[in-house]
């Protein structure tokens, strides 16, 4: 085991040297330029202990551990040695260039989008540490990669060509205030959705943070991919009112509150929503204000349909009724022939095309009138076997076989691996672009289930794959998918972000104008083009390339 000296630790700068990463099949040499040091409590630390870690290696740090380190006399026999202190040991382990670290936060089992290693992983834990990671960068022209959940689609959190800083700020993720009077709470961007609702739980007050993505999403993420989820048909996107203000490192090391904490606010543009889908490109969160909705009894409902065109038509009637409805998933014939196969369900599904509702109201009777009205629309328009929960045990029950989608998935194909993407279309062209997707997947061979967001036109397809000659089909298949949502006056991606994966399709879906003038805005804030490099702006297409006007 190394033990780094104090003396050692407060080398101010180093070089970092070349570095050969033992990955298996994978690997990879990278250099990096000089960066300076500073210390690592949860405070602000001066700039004389944690940045001078950077090092570069380990190997490195042992080399010069064993020859310049107070442990060693003249004769060669060690004589005694002040080891660091508990700060010392937490600081080493805020900075890494662990192979496996850098390939861990530089690649993704989430996707398929090309990967490269980061050159150095630093874990802040305040703002103040954002700050310094910033100006270093600045100074030595080093690309910052913001990195928290891990769980993005699109390659949003790939290291740069070049190597780069990996912020990760997964260690920042406490709960700073929660104002119960006031409806909203204060949380650092690594907290997680469902560790806040946890807690609001176990703390008994009734209120909950409803944007519902993966599981592992944290709340910096969540804000650089707009992300939704299942609640999306009642609470609205990330680019609704959910984010009151933001604190935000900027690329120039500036630190900016978008607003107060009020519930509205006229005072001149909502500048926190520049940063809402941003991806990392335009400044680095580092507090976000949440607002806080009632937490109200929900109740869950299943029902079946000759196909998607009828489930649809039912979802727009029911929309229209005023009743609470806080989800409506659609999932295809195939996902319920999945959720059979996957073995996990209580129950034995008909592989119908099918509607899961999560109702919502503020008393059992309220719910049980929101169930009587949406049974007597879905049956109106073909619906059969409506299957309400007698109880919030089986609610979960059937909850939980929506949410088990992507293994159910896998069952399908044994061995086989699985390509998650998403669009959104207007709701009354979902039913086209599903039948027209299906088609077109059945004709390329590939096994594939869908599972829509029906109240608001977005679906996710899963598509499978075994081999790499299958995975190109996919990735077509994929390409083809997207373009017939533009065409259908939809979008590239309903919440997954842009990333790496979809930046092509921008100046078809937006225009030019829009697109440049994301570009402008880009260039003004982050002149050097350091912040997450790669990621969302696309590069203007050749040309003859569709563009929409």
């Amino acid at each position: 085991m190394l033990h780094i000296s104090r003396e050692i630790w407060s080398i101010r700068t180093t070089t970092f040297r070349s570095v050969r990463l033992l990955r298996p099949n994978k690997p990879r040499t990278y250099s990096t330029g000089r960066i300076s040091a500073q210390s690592a409590t949860g405070k602000p630390l001066g700039s004389g202990h944690l940045w001078s870690f950077l090092l570069g290696s380990l190997g490195t740090l042992g080399l010069t551990y064993y020859y310049l380190g107070p442990h060693r006399s003249s004769s060669g026999i060690a004589k005694k040695v002040k080891y660091g202190s508990a700060n010392d040991f937490q600081t080493a382990g805020r900075v890494t260039t662990e192979p496996e670290d850098l390939y861990d936060h530089g690649f993704s089992e989430n996707d398929y989008h090309p990967g490269a290693l980061h050159s150095v992983i630093v874990y802040p834990l305040c703002t103040e540490d954002v700050v310094k990671i910033v100006n270093i960068a600045t100074r030595y022209r080093m690309p910052v990669i913001p990195y928290s959940g891990g769980t993005s689609l699109e390659g949003h959190t790939r290291g740069h060509n070049y190597g780069g800083i990996c912020v990760d700020m997964s260690r920042m993720d406490r709960i700073l205030a929660i104002n119960e009077a006031d409806g909203d709470l204060v949380c650092q961007p690594g907290a997680r959705w469902v560790d806040i609702n946890d807690t609001l739980k176990a703390k008994g007050i009734p209120l909950f943070f409803p944007l519902d993505p993966a599981p592992g999403a944290t709340i910096g993420g969540m804000i650089s991919t707009s992300c939704s989820g299942t609640n999306a048909v009642r609470y609205g996107t990330a680019k609704g009112e959910w984010f009151l203000n933001l604190t935000v490192v900027l690329p120039s090391g500036e630190v900016i509150k978008t607003r107060r904490r009020a519930r509205k606010s006229s005072a001149g543009p909502d500048l926190g929503k520049l940063f809402v889908g941003a991806e990392g490109t335009l400044g680095i969160v580092t507090e976000a204000t949440l607002r806080l909705a009632p937490l109200l009894p929900t109740s869950v409902a299943v029902v079946h349909f000759p196909d998607v065109r009828h489930a649809t038509e039912a979802v727009r009637e029911v929309l229209t009724q005023g009743v609470g409805i806080q989800c409506v998933e659609l999932c295809d014939d195939d996902f319920m022939r999945a959720t059979n196969k996957f073995g996990l369900s209580l129950r034995k599904w008909p592989e119908k095309d099918s509607l899961f509702f999560k109702f919502q109201g503020h008393s059992s009777d309220a719910l049980r009138e929101t169930a009587r009205v949406v049974k007597k629309i879905v049956e109106k328009h073909g619906g059969s076997g409506f299957t309400l929960a007698r109880n919030e045990k089986e609610a979960v029950d059937l909850w939980t076989d929506r949410k088990n989608a992507h293994y159910a998935g896998l069952a399908l194909l044994e061995g086989g691996r699985s390509w998650a993407t998403d669009v959104c279309v207007p709701v009354s062209k979902l039913p086209d672009l599903i039948y027209e997707t299906k088609r077109d997947l059945k004709e390329a061979g590939l096994l594939s289930l869908i599972v829509g967001h029906a109240g608001d036109g977005n679906f996710h397809a899963q598509l499978l794959f075994k081999d790499d000659e299958e995975m190109k089909k996919v990735r077509e298949a994929v390409h083809r998918m997207v373009e017939r949502a533009i065409a259908l006056d939809g979008t590239c991606t309903g919440e997954h972000g842009v990333g790496m994966g979809k930046r092509e399709y921008l100046y078809e879906e937006l225009g030019e104008g829009t697109v440049e003038l994301m570009k402008t805005i880009k260039r003004t804030l982050d002149p050097l083009g350091l912040f997450n490099p790669g990621k969302l702006y696309p590069d203007r297409p050749a040309s003859g390339s569709k563009n929409h006007s």
